[in-house]
Protein backbone atom coordinates (compact mmCIF):
# COMPACT_ATOMS: atom_id res chain seq x y z
CA UNK A 1 0.00 0.00 0.00
CA UNK A 2 3.01 2.28 -0.38
CA UNK A 3 1.22 4.10 -3.21
CA UNK A 4 -1.58 5.11 -0.82
CA UNK A 5 0.36 7.20 1.69
CA UNK A 6 3.66 9.02 1.65
CA UNK A 7 5.36 11.66 3.77
CA UNK A 8 6.91 14.83 2.39
CA UNK A 9 9.31 16.78 4.60
CA UNK A 10 8.81 20.53 4.41
CA UNK A 11 10.73 23.62 5.50
CA UNK A 12 10.74 24.45 9.20
CA UNK A 13 10.51 20.81 10.28
CA UNK A 14 6.91 20.42 9.11
CA UNK A 15 5.77 17.16 7.52
CA UNK A 16 2.97 16.43 5.10
CA UNK A 17 1.29 13.04 4.81
CA UNK A 18 -0.50 12.48 1.50
CA UNK A 19 -3.29 9.91 1.63
CA UNK A 20 -6.62 8.84 0.23
CA UNK A 21 -9.76 9.53 2.20
CA UNK A 22 -11.56 6.43 3.38
CA UNK A 23 -15.06 5.49 4.39
CA UNK A 24 -16.18 3.40 7.37
CA UNK A 25 -19.58 1.84 6.75
CA UNK A 26 -21.46 -0.19 9.39
CA UNK A 27 -22.87 -3.15 7.45
CA UNK A 28 -24.37 -5.07 10.37
CA UNK A 29 -25.28 -4.37 13.98
CA UNK A 30 -27.28 -1.77 15.88
CA UNK A 31 -26.00 1.08 13.66
CA UNK A 32 -26.33 -0.69 10.31
CA UNK A 33 -26.28 1.82 7.45
CA UNK A 34 -24.34 4.50 9.32
CA UNK A 35 -21.13 5.65 7.65
CA UNK A 36 -18.46 8.31 8.03
CA UNK A 37 -15.73 9.61 5.71
CA UNK A 38 -12.32 10.16 7.30
CA UNK A 39 -9.35 12.26 6.30
CA UNK A 40 -7.57 12.40 9.68
CA UNK A 41 -4.30 10.68 10.50
CA UNK A 42 -5.96 8.88 13.41
CA UNK A 43 -9.57 7.99 14.30
CA UNK A 44 -11.09 6.07 17.19
CA UNK A 45 -14.02 3.66 17.17
CA UNK A 46 -16.09 2.71 20.21
CA UNK A 47 -19.23 3.25 22.29
CA UNK A 48 -18.12 6.50 23.99
CA UNK A 49 -19.67 9.61 22.41
CA UNK A 50 -16.24 11.20 21.90
CA UNK A 51 -15.19 8.63 19.28
CA UNK A 52 -15.07 9.48 15.59
CA UNK A 53 -17.24 6.42 14.88
CA UNK A 54 -19.73 5.90 17.71
CA UNK A 55 -21.42 2.50 17.98
CA UNK A 56 -24.53 1.84 20.05
CA UNK A 57 -23.38 -1.69 20.80
CA UNK A 58 -23.21 -3.05 24.36
CA UNK A 59 -20.47 -5.48 23.27
CA UNK A 60 -18.21 -2.60 22.15
CA UNK A 61 -15.74 -0.99 24.57
CA UNK A 62 -15.74 2.77 25.17
CA UNK A 63 -12.66 3.10 22.96
CA UNK A 64 -12.51 -0.22 21.14
CA UNK A 65 -10.13 0.32 18.21
CA UNK A 66 -8.16 2.92 16.26
CA UNK A 67 -7.20 3.39 12.63
CA UNK A 68 -3.89 5.22 12.19
CA UNK A 69 -2.49 6.32 8.84
CA UNK A 70 1.26 6.09 8.26
CA UNK A 71 3.66 5.67 5.36
CA UNK A 72 2.71 1.98 5.05
CA UNK A 73 -1.06 2.37 5.02
CA UNK A 74 -4.10 2.21 7.29
CA UNK A 75 -3.34 0.44 10.56
CA UNK A 76 -6.28 -1.05 12.51
CA UNK A 77 -5.39 -1.65 16.18
CA UNK A 78 -7.27 -3.23 19.09
CA UNK A 79 -7.27 -0.86 22.07
CA UNK A 80 -7.35 -3.56 24.76
CA UNK A 81 -11.08 -3.98 24.12
CA UNK A 82 -13.18 -6.38 26.16
CA UNK A 83 -14.33 -8.45 23.16
CA UNK A 84 -11.52 -8.02 20.64
CA UNK A 85 -11.24 -7.08 16.97
CA UNK A 86 -11.69 -9.71 14.24
CA UNK A 87 -10.75 -9.75 10.55
CA UNK A 88 -11.91 -12.73 8.48
CA UNK A 89 -12.78 -14.56 11.69
CA UNK A 90 -9.29 -14.13 13.17
CA UNK A 91 -8.70 -12.00 16.26
CA UNK A 92 -6.02 -9.37 15.64
CA UNK A 93 -3.98 -6.91 17.63
CA UNK A 94 -2.88 -4.87 14.60
CA UNK A 95 -3.35 -5.25 10.87
CA UNK A 96 -3.04 -3.01 7.82
CA UNK A 97 -6.40 -2.73 6.09
CA UNK A 98 -6.88 -3.21 2.38
CA UNK A 99 -9.65 -1.62 0.37
CA UNK A 100 -13.07 -3.20 1.00
CA UNK A 101 -11.87 -5.15 4.06
CA UNK A 102 -14.54 -5.87 6.68
CA UNK A 103 -13.82 -6.27 10.40
CA UNK A 104 -15.90 -7.03 13.48
CA UNK A 105 -15.92 -5.23 16.83
CA UNK A 106 -18.50 -6.37 19.35
CA UNK A 107 -21.68 -7.29 17.51
CA UNK A 108 -21.00 -4.80 14.69
CA UNK A 109 -19.34 -5.34 11.31
CA UNK A 110 -17.60 -2.40 9.64
CA UNK A 111 -16.42 -2.13 6.07
CA UNK A 112 -13.30 -0.12 5.20
CA UNK A 113 -13.41 1.48 1.75
CA UNK A 114 -10.94 3.82 0.07
CA UNK A 115 -12.45 6.74 -1.86
CA UNK A 116 -11.12 8.41 -5.01
CA UNK A 117 -10.40 11.63 -3.11
CA UNK A 118 -6.90 12.48 -1.95
CA UNK A 119 -5.96 14.78 0.90
CA UNK A 120 -2.93 16.00 2.78
CA UNK A 121 -2.40 15.94 6.54
CA UNK A 122 0.20 18.41 7.78
CA UNK A 123 2.24 17.98 10.97
CA UNK A 124 3.82 21.04 12.57
CA UNK A 125 7.53 21.03 13.31
CA UNK A 126 6.78 22.79 16.63
CA UNK A 127 6.19 21.14 20.02
CA UNK A 128 3.84 23.82 21.32
CA UNK A 129 1.12 26.21 20.26
CA UNK A 130 0.19 28.79 22.85
CA UNK A 131 0.12 26.84 26.12
CA UNK A 132 -0.62 23.52 24.42
CA UNK A 133 2.34 21.12 24.48
CA UNK A 134 3.01 17.95 22.53
CA UNK A 135 5.57 16.21 20.36
CA UNK A 136 3.37 13.30 19.23
CA UNK A 137 1.95 13.16 15.74
CA UNK A 138 -1.67 13.72 16.85
CA UNK A 139 -0.72 16.95 18.65
CA UNK A 140 1.57 18.18 15.87
CA UNK A 141 -1.30 17.61 13.43
CA UNK A 142 -3.48 19.81 15.65
CA UNK A 143 -0.76 22.48 15.92
CA UNK A 144 -0.49 22.61 12.12
CA UNK A 145 -4.25 23.08 11.86
CA UNK A 146 -4.27 25.80 14.54
CA UNK A 147 -1.37 27.62 12.86
CA UNK A 148 -3.42 27.89 9.65
CA UNK A 149 -6.81 28.57 11.22
CA UNK A 150 -5.96 31.10 13.95
CA UNK A 151 -5.17 34.08 11.65
CA UNK A 152 -8.62 33.74 10.02
CA UNK A 153 -12.10 34.56 11.34
CA UNK A 154 -13.35 30.98 10.83
CA UNK A 155 -15.64 29.46 13.46
CA UNK A 156 -13.90 26.61 15.30
CA UNK A 157 -15.41 23.65 17.16
CA UNK A 158 -13.08 21.99 19.69
CA UNK A 159 -14.05 18.50 20.86
CA UNK A 160 -12.36 16.37 23.49
CA UNK A 161 -12.67 14.80 26.90
CA UNK A 162 -12.55 16.86 30.07
CA UNK A 163 -8.99 17.90 30.90
CA UNK A 164 -7.58 17.66 27.36
CA UNK A 165 -6.98 21.42 27.05
CA UNK A 166 -9.97 22.76 25.10
CA UNK A 167 -9.86 26.16 26.83
CA UNK A 168 -6.10 26.39 26.24
CA UNK A 169 -6.73 25.76 22.54
CA UNK A 170 -9.33 28.54 22.47
CA UNK A 171 -6.92 30.92 24.23
CA UNK A 172 -4.18 30.06 21.72
CA UNK A 173 -6.46 30.65 18.72
CA UNK A 174 -7.44 34.06 20.11
CA UNK A 175 -3.86 35.07 20.90
CA UNK A 176 -2.70 34.15 17.36
CA UNK A 177 -5.58 35.96 15.65
CA UNK A 178 -5.99 39.56 14.40
CA UNK A 179 -8.50 39.95 17.27
CA UNK A 180 -5.90 39.34 20.00
CA UNK A 181 -6.16 42.96 21.22
CA UNK A 182 -9.91 42.55 21.65
CA UNK A 183 -11.66 40.73 24.53
CA UNK A 184 -11.91 36.96 24.93
CA UNK A 185 -15.27 36.28 26.59
CA UNK A 186 -15.91 32.80 27.99
CA UNK A 187 -19.46 31.54 28.47
CA UNK A 188 -19.92 28.10 30.04
CA UNK A 189 -23.24 26.79 28.73
CA UNK A 190 -23.38 24.13 31.46
CA UNK A 191 -22.90 26.51 34.39
CA UNK A 192 -25.76 28.96 33.73
CA UNK A 193 -29.37 28.25 34.75
CA UNK A 194 -31.56 27.44 31.78
CA UNK A 195 -33.84 30.43 32.31
CA UNK A 196 -30.87 32.85 32.26
CA UNK A 197 -28.79 31.51 29.38
CA UNK A 198 -30.58 33.59 26.70
CA UNK A 199 -29.96 36.78 28.69
CA UNK A 200 -26.31 35.81 29.24
CA UNK A 201 -25.86 35.32 25.51
CA UNK A 202 -27.85 38.21 24.05
CA UNK A 203 -28.37 40.58 26.98
CA UNK A 204 -31.68 42.07 28.17
CA UNK A 205 -33.43 45.39 28.58
CA UNK A 206 -34.87 46.84 31.76
CA UNK A 207 -38.12 45.13 32.77
CA UNK A 208 -37.61 42.16 30.42
CA UNK A 209 -38.31 39.79 33.29
CA UNK A 210 -38.67 39.79 37.07
CA UNK A 211 -35.45 41.09 38.56
CA UNK A 212 -34.30 42.89 35.38
CA UNK A 213 -33.93 46.29 37.10
CA UNK A 214 -31.69 47.60 34.34
CA UNK A 215 -30.38 46.80 30.87
CA UNK A 216 -27.43 44.45 30.57
CA UNK A 217 -25.09 43.49 27.74
CA UNK A 218 -24.80 39.83 26.85
CA UNK A 219 -21.71 37.84 25.84
CA UNK A 220 -22.07 38.70 22.14
CA UNK A 221 -21.87 42.44 22.85
CA UNK A 222 -19.18 42.05 25.51
CA UNK A 223 -17.00 40.20 22.99
CA UNK A 224 -17.35 42.88 20.28
CA UNK A 225 -14.10 43.13 18.31
CA UNK A 226 -12.79 39.97 19.96
CA UNK A 227 -13.65 36.31 20.47
CA UNK A 228 -16.61 34.60 22.11
CA UNK A 229 -15.77 31.16 23.51
CA UNK A 230 -18.85 29.01 24.14
CA UNK A 231 -17.71 26.22 26.44
CA UNK A 232 -19.74 22.99 26.86
CA UNK A 233 -21.81 23.79 23.78
CA UNK A 234 -23.39 20.32 23.91
CA UNK A 235 -25.28 21.38 27.07
CA UNK A 236 -27.16 24.17 25.28
CA UNK A 237 -30.94 23.73 25.63
CA UNK A 238 -32.68 22.67 22.42
CA UNK A 239 -35.18 25.56 22.59
CA UNK A 240 -32.32 28.09 22.55
CA UNK A 241 -30.48 26.50 19.64
CA UNK A 242 -32.64 28.15 16.90
CA UNK A 243 -31.99 31.60 18.41
CA UNK A 244 -28.25 30.98 18.46
CA UNK A 245 -28.42 29.75 14.85
CA UNK A 246 -30.13 32.99 13.77
CA UNK A 247 -27.48 35.03 15.58
CA UNK A 248 -24.72 33.20 13.72
CA UNK A 249 -26.42 33.38 10.32
CA UNK A 250 -27.54 37.00 10.43
CA UNK A 251 -24.67 38.26 12.59
CA UNK A 252 -27.13 40.12 14.76
CA UNK A 253 -28.80 39.60 18.11
CA UNK A 254 -31.96 40.74 19.83
CA UNK A 255 -31.69 41.33 23.61
CA UNK A 256 -34.40 39.73 25.73
CA UNK A 257 -37.42 42.05 25.93
CA UNK A 258 -36.22 44.29 23.08
CA UNK A 259 -37.61 44.78 19.58
CA UNK A 260 -34.34 46.17 18.29
CA UNK A 261 -31.57 44.08 16.73
CA UNK A 262 -27.87 44.73 17.29
CA UNK A 263 -25.14 43.88 14.76
CA UNK A 264 -22.39 41.62 16.11
CA UNK A 265 -18.65 41.61 15.46
CA UNK A 266 -17.23 38.50 17.11
CA UNK A 267 -15.35 35.38 16.23
CA UNK A 268 -16.96 32.23 17.61
CA UNK A 269 -15.06 29.32 19.17
CA UNK A 270 -17.02 26.51 20.81
CA UNK A 271 -15.98 23.48 22.83
CA UNK A 272 -17.70 20.30 23.98
CA UNK A 273 -16.79 17.01 25.62
CA UNK A 274 -19.44 15.29 23.51
CA UNK A 275 -19.42 14.03 19.95
CA UNK A 276 -21.89 16.54 18.51
CA UNK A 277 -22.51 14.50 15.37
CA UNK A 278 -23.67 11.69 17.63
CA UNK A 279 -25.86 14.17 19.51
CA UNK A 280 -27.34 15.26 16.17
CA UNK A 281 -28.28 11.66 15.35
CA UNK A 282 -29.83 11.30 18.81
CA UNK A 283 -31.92 14.43 18.27
CA UNK A 284 -30.22 16.39 21.06
CA UNK A 285 -28.52 18.96 18.81
CA UNK A 286 -29.70 20.69 15.63
CA UNK A 287 -27.91 19.52 12.50
CA UNK A 288 -27.90 22.97 10.88
CA UNK A 289 -26.43 24.51 14.03
CA UNK A 290 -23.76 21.81 14.18
CA UNK A 291 -22.55 22.62 10.67
CA UNK A 292 -22.51 26.32 11.55
CA UNK A 293 -20.06 25.57 14.34
CA UNK A 294 -18.04 22.80 12.68
CA UNK A 295 -16.51 25.00 9.96
CA UNK A 296 -13.19 23.92 11.46
CA UNK A 297 -13.34 20.89 13.76
CA UNK A 298 -10.47 20.18 16.18
CA UNK A 299 -10.49 16.87 18.06
CA UNK A 300 -8.13 16.96 21.05
CA UNK A 301 -6.91 13.43 21.87
CA UNK A 302 -7.01 12.06 25.43
CA UNK A 303 -3.65 11.76 27.17
CA UNK A 304 -3.79 7.94 27.11
CA UNK A 305 -3.63 8.15 23.29
CA UNK A 306 -0.40 10.16 23.31
CA UNK A 307 1.93 8.66 25.94
CA UNK A 308 4.96 10.02 24.05
CA UNK A 309 3.89 13.50 25.17
CA UNK A 310 4.02 12.64 28.88
CA UNK A 311 7.79 13.25 29.38
CA UNK A 312 7.47 16.70 27.78
CA UNK A 313 4.43 17.56 29.90
CA UNK A 314 6.02 16.21 33.09
CA UNK A 315 9.16 18.28 32.52
CA UNK A 316 7.03 21.41 31.99
CA UNK A 317 4.79 20.86 35.04
CA UNK A 318 7.77 19.86 37.19
CA UNK A 319 9.56 23.10 36.30
CA UNK A 320 6.48 25.14 37.26
CA UNK A 321 5.94 23.23 40.50
CA UNK A 322 9.59 23.59 41.53
CA UNK A 323 9.39 27.35 40.91
CA UNK A 324 6.22 27.70 42.99
CA UNK A 325 7.70 25.82 45.93
CA UNK A 326 11.08 27.53 45.72
CA UNK A 327 12.86 24.26 44.94
CA UNK A 328 14.93 23.16 41.98
CA UNK A 329 16.02 19.71 43.13
CA UNK A 330 12.87 17.61 42.54
CA UNK A 331 13.29 15.24 39.61
CA UNK A 332 11.70 12.06 38.28
CA UNK A 333 13.27 8.64 37.84
CA UNK A 334 13.13 6.67 34.58
CA UNK A 335 11.01 3.87 36.10
CA UNK A 336 8.52 6.38 37.47
CA UNK A 337 8.24 8.04 34.07
CA UNK A 338 7.53 4.66 32.46
CA UNK A 339 4.76 4.06 34.99
CA UNK A 340 3.25 7.44 34.20
CA UNK A 341 3.29 6.61 30.48
CA UNK A 342 1.33 3.42 31.19
CA UNK A 343 -1.27 5.11 33.43
CA UNK A 344 -4.75 5.59 31.92
CA UNK A 345 -5.13 9.24 33.04
CA UNK A 346 -8.94 9.47 33.18
CA UNK A 347 -8.56 13.18 34.03
CA UNK A 348 -6.14 13.71 31.11
CA UNK A 349 -3.56 16.53 31.19
CA UNK A 350 -5.34 18.22 34.11
CA UNK A 351 -4.88 15.06 36.19
CA UNK A 352 -1.19 14.82 35.24
CA UNK A 353 -0.62 18.43 36.31
CA UNK A 354 -2.40 17.86 39.63
CA UNK A 355 -0.30 14.75 40.24
CA UNK A 356 2.96 16.64 39.68
CA UNK A 357 1.85 19.51 41.94
CA UNK A 358 0.82 17.08 44.69
CA UNK A 359 3.94 14.92 44.38
CA UNK A 360 6.31 17.91 44.58
CA UNK A 361 4.56 19.16 47.72
CA UNK A 362 4.45 15.80 49.49
CA UNK A 363 7.72 14.12 48.54
CA UNK A 364 10.38 13.90 51.24
CA UNK A 365 13.19 13.12 48.83
CA UNK A 366 14.46 14.52 45.57
CA UNK A 367 12.37 12.28 43.28
CA UNK A 368 8.60 12.22 42.84
CA UNK A 369 6.91 8.85 43.27
CA UNK A 370 3.81 7.21 41.81
CA UNK A 371 2.45 6.51 45.31
CA UNK A 372 1.07 10.05 45.08
CA UNK A 373 -0.87 9.06 41.95
CA UNK A 374 -4.48 9.14 43.12
CA UNK A 375 -7.61 10.03 41.14
CA UNK A 376 -7.95 13.81 40.97
CA UNK A 377 -11.34 13.76 39.26
CA UNK A 378 -14.44 12.08 40.74
CA UNK A 379 -16.23 9.65 38.48
CA UNK A 380 -19.45 10.89 36.87
CA UNK A 381 -21.71 9.18 39.40
CA UNK A 382 -19.57 9.99 42.41
CA UNK A 383 -18.32 6.38 42.47
CA UNK A 384 -14.57 6.13 43.22
CA UNK A 385 -12.23 5.36 40.31
CA UNK A 386 -10.91 2.48 42.38
CA UNK A 387 -13.19 -0.12 43.95
CA UNK A 388 -10.43 -1.56 46.10
CA UNK A 389 -12.02 -0.67 49.46
CA UNK A 390 -15.46 -2.01 48.57
CA UNK A 391 -13.90 -5.12 47.02
CA UNK A 392 -12.11 -6.32 50.18
CA UNK A 393 -15.21 -7.55 52.08
CA UNK A 394 -16.38 -9.28 48.92
CA UNK A 395 -13.03 -11.04 48.55
CA UNK A 396 -13.19 -12.25 52.15
CA UNK A 397 -16.72 -13.63 51.62
CA UNK A 398 -15.68 -15.36 48.38
CA UNK A 399 -12.75 -17.06 50.13
CA UNK A 400 -14.95 -18.17 53.03
CA UNK A 401 -17.46 -19.68 50.58
CA UNK A 402 -14.66 -21.32 48.55
CA UNK A 403 -15.95 -19.67 45.38
CA UNK A 404 -13.93 -20.27 42.19
CA UNK A 405 -12.06 -17.19 40.98
CA UNK A 406 -14.31 -16.69 37.93
CA UNK A 407 -17.51 -16.83 39.99
CA UNK A 408 -16.11 -14.45 42.60
CA UNK A 409 -15.03 -11.97 39.92
CA UNK A 410 -18.42 -12.06 38.21
CA UNK A 411 -20.17 -11.45 41.52
CA UNK A 412 -17.92 -8.46 42.26
CA UNK A 413 -18.50 -6.97 38.78
CA UNK A 414 -22.26 -7.36 39.15
CA UNK A 415 -22.13 -5.70 42.57
CA UNK A 416 -20.14 -2.79 41.13
CA UNK A 417 -22.52 -2.40 38.17
CA UNK A 418 -25.56 -2.31 40.45
CA UNK A 419 -23.90 0.25 42.74
CA UNK A 420 -22.74 2.40 39.82
CA UNK A 421 -26.07 2.55 38.00
CA UNK A 422 -28.08 2.89 41.21
CA UNK A 423 -26.09 5.94 42.27
CA UNK A 424 -26.01 7.47 38.81
CA UNK A 425 -29.78 7.14 38.29
CA UNK A 426 -30.40 8.45 41.80
CA UNK A 427 -28.28 11.47 40.91
CA UNK A 428 -30.23 12.06 37.67
CA UNK A 429 -33.65 11.50 39.31
CA UNK A 430 -34.23 8.44 37.15
CA UNK A 431 -33.54 10.24 33.86
CA UNK A 432 -32.11 7.40 31.77
CA UNK A 433 -31.10 9.65 28.86
CA UNK A 434 -29.13 11.98 31.15
CA UNK A 435 -27.52 9.00 32.92
CA UNK A 436 -26.51 7.58 29.53
CA UNK A 437 -24.88 10.89 28.53
CA UNK A 438 -22.92 11.11 31.78
CA UNK A 439 -21.75 7.49 31.51
CA UNK A 440 -20.89 7.90 27.83
CA UNK A 441 -23.10 5.07 26.57
CA UNK A 442 -26.23 4.88 24.48
CA UNK A 443 -29.66 5.03 26.14
CA UNK A 444 -30.52 1.58 24.73
CA UNK A 445 -27.37 0.18 26.35
CA UNK A 446 -28.49 1.57 29.73
CA UNK A 447 -31.91 -0.01 29.30
CA UNK A 448 -30.23 -3.31 28.45
CA UNK A 449 -27.95 -3.11 31.51
CA UNK A 450 -30.85 -2.29 33.86
CA UNK A 451 -32.82 -5.24 32.48
CA UNK A 452 -29.79 -7.52 32.85
CA UNK A 453 -29.28 -6.39 36.47
CA UNK A 454 -33.05 -6.60 37.12
CA UNK A 455 -33.06 -3.03 38.46
CA UNK A 456 -36.47 -1.31 38.52
CA UNK A 457 -37.46 2.26 39.44
CA UNK A 458 -38.81 0.89 42.71
CA UNK A 459 -35.47 -0.78 43.49
CA UNK A 460 -33.76 2.56 42.81
CA UNK A 461 -36.13 4.42 45.13
CA UNK A 462 -37.47 6.56 42.28
CA UNK A 463 -41.18 7.32 42.20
Amino acid sequence: MSDVTRTIFLDGGDEELQLQRYRLRVISGENEGHEITCDEASVTLGSAPTNRLVLDDSAVSRVHATIDVDETGYLLSDRDSKNGVFVNGLQIRQVYLQDKTSFEIGDSTIRFELTDEKTEVRFSGQEKFGKLLGQSRPMREIFAMLERVSPTDATVLIEGESGTGKELAADAIHEHSPRKDGPLIVLDCSAIPRDLIESELFGHVKGAFTGATGSRKGAFEAARGGTLFLDELGELATDLQPKLLRALEKREIKPVGSNQTIKTDVRIIAATNRNLLHEVREGNFREDLYYRFAVIRIQLPPLRDRPDDIPLLVEHFLHLANARTGRDDIDIAYKTMEKLKRHRWPGNVRELKNFIDRAVLLTQGDNIETRFLTPSEPSPAGVPESIEDSALPMVETALEENLPFKDAKNRLIEQFEKEYWSRLLERTDGNVSKAARIAGVHRKSVEYILKKLDLTRKDLGIE
